[in-house]
């Protein structure tokens, strides 16, 4: 609906805001120590991506160096690997091409990390390894996945078309084959009546000659006629050639078509070891015309054809209805009680089509299937005199029997060429839909595994907090957690030594005073001058006095 440029800026418009959306999620945890640097990086992406399919790899691989130290460029590298591994590429290409943008990915997160990653080039080693398989190595195997499955419906789809294409060439040659043996038949019948005609003029010639001379002229020319229309007969369907005659004992006769010859048919499947019933209703058919008689044993010739090749230990019933208007010929067997395959290979069909041509071509209407019981069904319905008339085939009138054509084609290209199939603007929304919840899905885990990796490094100092040292400021000082204590003031008041020279002021904390000996502490005086500037560090000993119960005497 869009067209392609449409449909390629929707596909930037929609990777950018998915970048966009992963940007603005890391930022508000607090996982992007450099949120500047990247937008820009961002900006050249969605610049490189609509150039990926003219530049494939290297606009994949220059993503994935970008995304190492930009990890919101990821929505934008894992669409352009998907894309990549979906346009028919070597397999090996492909698998070389995604390996070294992985490996890219995972090298530039390593050496970006100390200024624009997580901090040390280990934590960059985490987070290049998390960003991995969510922007090229999932993208790379989902698009591998579906151009392989386009490909293979691709190829379907046209070896589907090319058995329809062989399905229809020989149904028209099945058509063409039965026109051109009715064509031979009209040939017999025609030529034998011009036959007699012309044997009969030559005849009433050699009378008139004596009776009417004035009149011979006239025979003459009559068989003149005759003989000229029997060459051109011969010419016009002598180009069918002699694979369109019947021959030998089919040839037809008087007598084709009518109960006897039909009789003569059963008869001789019976001999077969087919277990045939014939039902006749209504006159013989020798008061129809030839063709209509011709379409009859036609049929059941070739119904029976069948049940000798298919269903040999069948029962059959051929039924026969002659009335005024129609000629109807059913011919019906039931499943064979075991299933038996052909010698020949299984049928194609082409003869159902052929008794199919025929009959419409006189007016009639044709069907034949398989039954509910497991037999099957010939049926042939004709007008009893067709008229002049020949009715032109009809628009689908080619349609195999059913179970007969087109078997070839596999059922999967038939389903997928049939009504069920789902039109291109549909299936283009399905996959649209489904490719967007797979980016955000793709989304959730880069955020995911950014804050994994940047929740896992330390955030504080480790080990114990530095010790005070001279130089330091009072408040530095008291940043270690060393204060004044006024016990230990108190304990140190007395027997100190004396203070050093520019002294202001001293602190005692408590953390300095410990047990040294019995009856002594080990005190800790911290001096400052007029500056605050810690100038020593003193440690002495001062006496304890020992707890005493109230009855003893010191």
């Amino acid at each position: 609906m869009w067209g392609r440029a449409g449909r390629a800026g929707a596909e930037t418009v929609g990777v950018v805001l998915a970048s966009l959306g992963v940007f603005a999620a890391v930022t508000w945890l607090g996982y992007l120590p450099h949120p500047g640097f990247q937008l820009p990086v961002i900006a050249a992406g969605a610049v490189l991506f609509p150039l990926r399919r003219r530049f494939p790899g290297a606009v994949l691989l220059t993503l994935a160096v970008l995304t190492g130290p930009a990890p919101c460029l990821g929505p934008i590298t894992a669409a352009t690997a998907y894309a990549v591994a979906r346009r028919a590429v070597p397999a090996r290409r492909l698998t070389w091409l995604l390996g070294t943008a992985g490996a890219l990915v995972v090298v530039s997160a390593t050496v970006a990390a100390p200024w624009a990653g997580p901090g040390r080039m280990l934590y960059g080693l985490a987070l290049g390894l998390v960003l991995v398989p969510t922007t090229v190595i999932v993208p790379g195997l989902v698009g591998t996945a579906y151009g392989q499955q386009s490909r293979l419906m691709r190829a379907l789809r046209e070896r589907g078309d090319a058995a329809e294409r062989a399905r229809r060439l020989a149904d028209s040659e099945a058509r063409m084959h039965e026109r051109s043996r009715i064509a031979a038949e009209m040939h017999d019948l025609v030529g034998h009546r011009l036959s007699l005609v012309s044997l009969h003029t030559g005849g009433l010639e050699l009378a008139l000659a004596q009776a009417a001379p004035e009149l011979r002229e006239e025979a003459v020319l009559v068989r003149q006629a005759t003989r000229d229309a029997m060459r051109e007969l011969r010419q016009a369907l002598g180009v069918l050639g002699p694979r369109g005659r019947d021959t030998g004992p089919d040839m037809l006769t008087d007598a084709t078509g009518s109960r006897a010859d039909i009789e003569t048919l059963v008869a001789q499947s019976r001999d077969g070891g087919i277990a045939v019933r014939l039902d006749w209703t209504g006159p013989d058919l020798d008061i129809r015309p030839a063709r209509v008689r011709r379409a009859v044993q036609r049929v059941v010739r070739e119904a029976l054809t069948n049940v000798h090749r298919y269903a040999s230990a069948a029962h059959v019933a051929v039924t026969v209805v002659h009335s005024e208007e129609e000629v109807r010929v059913t011919v019906r067997n039931g499943a064979p009680p075991i299933a038996q395959l052909s010698v020949e290979g299984r049928g194609t069909g082409r003869g159902l089509l052929g008794l199919r041509e025929r009959v419409e071509l006189l007016g009639g209407t044709f069907a034949a299937g398989p039954l509910p019981s497991g037999g099957f069904l010939v049926e042939a319905r004709l007008p009893a005199e067709p008229g002049d008339a020949v009715v032109l085939e009809r628009p689908g009138a080619g349609s195999a029997a059913p179970g007969t054509a087109g078997d070839d084609v596999p059922s999967a290209v038939r389903q997928y060429m049939g009504g069920d199939r789902p039109a291109p603007a549909v299936r283009r929304t399905v996959e649209a839909v489904t490719l967007a919840f797979g980016l955000v899905a793709l989304c959730v885990l880069m955020v995911l595994g950014v804050g994994f990796v940047y929740a896992a490094r330390p955030h504080g100092p480790a080990g114990p907090p530095p010790l005070p040292r001279l130089g330091m400021t009072y408040q530095e000082v008291a940043g270690t957690g060393v204060l004044d204590n006024a016990a230990v003031r108190a304990a140190a008041t007395g027997h100190e030594p004396p203070r050093p020279a520019g002294a202001a002021g001293c602190i005692y904390p408590f953390n300095g005073a410990t047990e040294s000996r019995p009856g002594g502490l080990t005190v800790a005086r911290y001096c400052f001058d007029a500056s605050q500037r810690l100038i020593a560090i003193d440690r002495f000993t001062v006496p304890s006095v020992r707890d005493a119960a109230p009855w003893e005497t010191p």
